[in-house]
């Protein structure tokens, strides 16, 4: 029997997927659902995991930056994340915590725990402000995509 056939398998793998920043908790939640998980199981298995890279990056993105900013062929793209960053937070700048929580809880791309982790970096927000806000972020993305995958919206309309 392979580990990812086991319900303990499946958790594992939506967790992880959650962690890989383009998918995060859009690319999880439906990969684990998809996998025969409940969908509260993929849900919390997924916000978990993409909780887990957070305080690291905004404890250490700078950090990180600035020894690949040496490089002269990562350099260019650290510069283009950061003006990215910039101008993603617009909102956040404008609302703080709150713009901040909009910008993780909208479930697109480009959008996200890790960008919010790199908006709270580049702002200066501090973990202690920055960490809460994206984890509701996150929460509510995960509802959201939950909702969407299962298709409860359908309902609705």
């Amino acid at each position: 029997m392979d580990l990812f056939d086991t319900f303990f398998g499946e958790l594992l793998m939506t967790f992880l997927i959650a962690m890989v920043p383009v998918l995060e908790l859009r690319g999880a939640i439906p990969a684990g659902i998809a996998a025969g998980l409940p969908p509260a199981a993929a849900a919390a298995a997924a916000i978990l995991g993409n909780l887990v890279p957070i305080p690291f990056l905004i404890l250490l993105l700078r950090r990180i930056f600035g020894w690949l900013r040496k490089s002269s062929w990562v350099g260019p793209k650290i510069d283009w994340l950061e003006r990215r960053a910039h101008l993603k937070g617009r909102i956040v700048k404008r609302y703080r915590t709150i713009g901040l929580i909009i910008l993780v809880a909208i479930p697109l791309p480009g959008t996200g725990a890790w960008t919010g982790a790199l908006v709270a970096d580049v702002l200066d927000l501090r973990l202690r402000t920055a960490l809460p806000a994206i984890a509701l972020g996150v929460l509510i993305a995960g509802i959201i995509t939950t909702t969407v995958t299962c298709g409860v919206i359908r309902v609705f309309w």
